[in-house]
């Protein structure tokens, strides 16, 4: 299947580059240049990502807002083109994942899309939804409840309960993926309730094997399913033990789940995390969001690995794992367990600064000693 972007946009020049770069990319481009066109489009049909020209911002808002209350575009991956770094802020405030500079050149345009792309197709496998009914237990505190699923993705499933439950805390999911023998056991979340005995329900923290083992069987499901793209080179410029800023041509968005392999002489690592801050064109401040003790001793192993190999360059590469639903509100389990971390602190109460002002702080930080940033790999 096509990967398909609706593009609102009136200067013919700029979706002259668009198509074309699209084209390459093999995603097809759907072209409005009014806005109730771009609306009535958006609330009949499903597209991977919807393309805005910020010249009106108030026509802008209006169209990504349009998108957003469309359940078929809901987690359409959003690119705003705005007018230089003025513009950023606003792009952002309208609900933008990426965002293109004016003028819009082919190059800068392609690298923007690669990162999409790939960010729209996690997102599509992510919500690809497989009919398939099997027996199902939800654990609440001490309490359990049989069910039936109505079908199954990577980010979650539909069920059918005899007795909707009536406290929603501490809710797990036991079940078996099709095609294999052993039970396994999830945190989840409630994402929705029908007025009968339907409920949808939200994988949260997923074991890696569960991941792995689901999502072999949902692409023997969909074998013409597209492939991932490949992850994507990166520098790393400061690293501690719960998080890292990398530095990449094409960032993805704030709220993008990724998976970081790093490698250094013979040991790899691999750690789960999500974006907290991004650069356009520049760069991205990832957290790591599996606490967990291996992960923890595993990225310690690495920075002491990379300090004491001296002139070794560390191997990184980032692949996205969709978007988070809903900005992170309650704090992780693991967070008061862990030592104060400056790097994340940065993340958390620095993030509104311009591009250069934060780098200028990362380097501050960098070289005032601080334990966060010995990891550093300048």
């Amino acid at each position: 299947m096509s990967l398909k972007s609706l593009v609102y946009c009136s200067d013919e020049k700029i979706v002259r580059v668009l198509r074309r770069v699209l084209c390459d990319l093999e995603i097809s481009a759907e072209h409005c240049s009014d806005s109730d066109s771009a609306i009535h489009k958006l609330t009949r049909q499903r597209f991977e990502s919807v393309i805005v020209d910020c010249a009106d911002p108030e026509t802008a808002a209006q169209v990504l807002r349009s998108a957003r209350s469309a359940p078929c575009n809901k987690r359409a991956i959003a690119v705003a083109i705005a007018d230089g770094q003025t513009g950023l802020k606003s792009a952002f405030e309208m609900g933008a994942h990426f965002v293109l500079y004016k003028p819009v050149s082919t190059e800068r345009a392609k690298a923007s899309f690669r990162a999409a792309r790939a960010l729209m197709k996690r997102e599509r496998r992510r919500n690809n939804r497989i009919a398939v009914e099997m027996p199902i237990t939800l654990v609440l505190g001490t309490g359990q409840h049989r069910a039936r699923s109505a079908d199954l993705s990577e980010g979650g499933m539909a069920v059918e309960v005899d007795r909707k439950p009536k406290n929603s805390g501490s809710l797990r999911i036991r079940f078996t993926v099709p095609g294999t023998q052993i039970e396994r056991e999830c945190p989840a979340e409630i994402a929705w309730e029908s007025s009968g005995r339907q409920m949808g329900l939200r994988f949260v923290d997923m074991p890696a094997d569960l991941r792995s083992a689901l999502k072999d069987w949902l692409i023997k499901q969909s074998p013409e399913t597209e492939q991932d793209d490949p992850p994507v080179a990166c520098k790393l410029t400061d690293l501690s033990l719960g998080g890292c800023y990398l530095e990449l041509p094409s960032p993805f968005p704030v709220r993008t789940r990724v998976t970081l392999t790093m490698k250094v002489r013979e040991l790899k690592v691999q750690v789960e995390g999500v974006v907290r801050i991004m650069h356009p064109e520049s760069g991205m401040g990832v957290e790591f969001t599996k606490r967990t003790e291996p992960q923890r001793e595993g990225v310690e192993h690495f920075i002491h690995t990379l300090i004491n190999s001296e002139g070794a360059v560390p191997e990184l590469t980032v692949a996205p794992d969709g978007l988070e639903s809903e900005p992170e509100t309650k704090p992780h389990p693991l967070k008061g367990t862990v030592m104060a971390d400056p790097l994340i602190d940065l993340f958390s109460h620095k993030a509104a600064l311009p591009a250069d002002a934060f780098m200028a702080e990362l380097r501050r930080q960098r070289t005032s000693g601080g334990e966060s940033s010995q990891g550093s790999a300048d």
